[in-house]
């Protein structure tokens, strides 16, 4: 059957299937829109499924320290969450806000530095640096209150759905009466434009405008590197307050901590590899995916989710599926190891 001219769409994209997928882009779309809560809820899904399964597969490790490194992922898993949804959603809310009305929160003098010759100012690469950065820097400014949280929860979860001990929960952050899962205070009333305004007032200091401009050129990397700043912050004070930690059994806190050292370590090292040469060798799918979407007016934020999604998806495999396996074990080795040398070292 010949299609007649008149009906011929001239304008029908060049490429088809994955790169105009309906569905497929809208999962970028939203992606963008919440980069903090998909890399939160991936990090969830990983934490308590995939990383637990992935550590009982370590071979030759004590079954306690199995058990102790599989509640510390579902522990982190949690308190990451909670700790970033408690403020991420405000804010990717609130910036949503921004895009749909810049002329309400912002100034126009702000509008004209950062749309930089764009079109408008959610196509300018200026803004969506800026509006990712806030986005994703939630995960770090959230990083230390969610390593304490991660301690305070290990014994807690040990002692109730593990060895199943009937003991009265010390009071957390997550107790009822303390923890209101919808976060409902910051969606009261005309919150959300105050949260909205004070964005604004952010972006609207010059001296913000400038580093913005300085460091937008590589926003392709953002979340990568937010991503790995946060993990080396979260490490950190995990061994801190792990060393600290008077609810945790003393020989269990050195492997605890090598395993979550070894495993971050690995994955930045790793994570950083694998993502620079799928970015080199990926550039063919991003130029075809740019021309199947050229005429789309949410191109910009399409791409800004594929950069979200791609080194999410990366350091998560790395992190919660494949090193478990060689941390656990790795961790377990090295503390017999100081253990004998110290034994050692005390009888000569």
């Amino acid at each position: 059957m010949k299609i007649k001219p008149e009906n011929y769409n001239y304008h029908q994209p060049e490429f088809k299937g994955i790169y105009n997928n309906k569905a497929f882009l809208k999962g970028l779309e939203t992606i963008s829109d919440h980069g903090t809560s998909f890399v939160a809820g991936v990090s969830l899904a990983s934490s308590l499924f995939l990383r637990p399964l992935a550590i009982q597969m370590a071979p030759s490790v004590e079954k306690e320290n199995k058990k102790y490194a599989g509640v510390n992922s579902v522990a982190s898993g949690i308190a990451r969450f909670l700790t970033v949804e408690a403020i991420a959603l405000p804010i990717e809310n609130a910036i949503k806000n921004i895009d749909k009305n810049p002329n309400k929160f912002l100034k126009k003098e702000t509008m004209d530095n950062l749309k930089n010759g764009a079109k408008s100012l959610v196509e300018s690469k200026d803004y969506k640096f800026a509006t990712q950065v806030l986005k994703l820097g939630v995960n770090f400014v959230t990083a230390i209150p969610k390593s304490m949280l991660t301690i305070a929860l290990i014994p807690i979860i040990m002692d109730k759905f593990i060895n199943k001990k009937n003991k009265n929960l010390p009071d957390t952050p997550l107790k009822k009466e303390n923890y209101d899962p919808v976060f409902s205070p910051f969606f009261k009333g005309n919150i959300q434009n105050k949260i909205s305004s004070g964005v604004g007032k952010i972006l609207d200091i010059k001296e913000v405008q400038g580093l913005i401009q300085k460091y937008s050129k590589n926003d392709q990397n953002i979340a990568r590197n937010i991503s790995m700043a946060t993990d080396v912050l979260l490490t950190s004070a995990f061994a801190i307050q792990t060393k600290k930690n008077k609810k945790i059994e003393e020989e269990r806190k050195k492997p605890l901590i090598l395993n979550n050292l070894i495993s971050t370590g690995i994955t930045l090292l790793g994570g950083y590899t694998i993502d620079n040469l799928i970015q080199k060798g990926g550039k063919n799918f991003l130029e075809k995916f740019k021309n199947a979407n050229k005429n789309n007016p949410k191109l910009p934020k399409y791409i800004e989710g594929l950069n979200i999604l791609r080194p999410t998806l990366i350091f998560a495999g790395l992190y919660y599926g494949i090193l478990p396996i060689a941390s656990t074990f790795l961790a377990e080795k090295t503390d017999k190891l100081t253990k004998k040398s110290s034994f050692q070292g005390n009888i000569s």
